[in-house]
């Protein structure tokens, strides 16, 4: 498009126009001031470009709401699923403090039985015309702690006349008077309907034969059956009934003879 001289004057004019504007120079720093000096015009263009930089930085992020949603929603996860982690924990903690108490309050009632019970058994096992108090055993915990059950017994017996000594040094036949009284103390405590003592006078002399058949004449009743296995007569010559075992050689089987020894007496 042609322009001619007087159109051109009238643009120039529009562009040098100023429109009313006022430039405040004496807000700019000294070495700024003059537009002629040389170097002006390129530190204010990296002045504006380290501003555009600036501001670009500064721009909003317009998808960050979608992402703190997001993490929020996370976060609400992370924290139901630790509620219920620690919900199950206490929970778990609590029935394992209640099964504590309960195996602790189980063990306290039957050691405290069967301690108070061991020193009359045993006395009742080894009493004897020559000695008529009989013996002395009790039972001890190793340490006093708040879970009993894991620490150990300690037993100790002594025999009548005999100094304390630890239970290996005892002879065999003390060794099973002790072990047995033990045995009637801990089924005292929740008797069953029945007892089966096997050979258990295998290691005594007949004076300890004795004893055992006195203790379990005197116990036995219709709540506390004795089944004993024995070979010698001093213990199972004064028992109610007798079950024998012998071969039958016809039939090569073994077969069984009952005796009511209740009438005999």
């Amino acid at each position: 498009m042609d322009v001619d001289d007087g159109d051109e004057l009238d643009m120039m004019g529009d562009a040098m126009d100023d429109y009313g504007i006022e430039i405040a120079f004496d807000q700019l720093d000294d070495d700024l001031r003059n537009p002629d000096e040389e170097g002006v015009e390129e530190r204010l263009q990296d002045k504006i470009s380290s501003l555009t930089a600036e501001l670009e930085k500064q721009n909003p992020n317009m998808r960050a709401m979608e992402r703190l949603e997001v993490v929020e929603a996370r976060l609400k996860a992370t924290e139901k699923d630790y509620d219920d982690s620690k919900a199950a924990f206490k929970a778990a903690k609590d029935a394992f403090d209640e099964i504590k108490a309960k195996r602790y309050e189980l063990f306290s009632k039957a050691f405290a039985h069967i301690q108070e019970q061991i020193s009359h058994v045993y006395k009742d096992l080894t009493r004897s015309d020559q000695y008529p108090l009989g013996g002395q055993a009790y039972l001890d915990i190793e340490e006093d702690t708040d879970r009993p059950y894991l620490s150990g017994i300690k037993y100790h017996a002594m025999p009548p006349l005999k100094r304390f000594r630890d239970m290996e040094h005892l002879s065999g036949g003390e060794k099973t008077m002790a072990a047995l009284a033990l045995l009637f103390a801990i089924h005292s405590y929740q008797p069953s309907p029945f007892f089966v003592l096997d050979e258990v006078d295998a290691a005594l002399d007949n004076a300890n034969v004795d004893k055992i058949k006195n203790y379990i004449r005197e116990h036995a009743g219709p709540g506390m059956q004795f089944i004993v296995i024995s070979l010698k007569a001093g213990l199972f010559q004064d028992s109610e009934s007798l079950v024998g075992v012998y071969r039958d050689q016809e039939v090569n089987s073994s077969r069984s003879l009952t005796l009511d020894l209740r009438k005999y007496v």
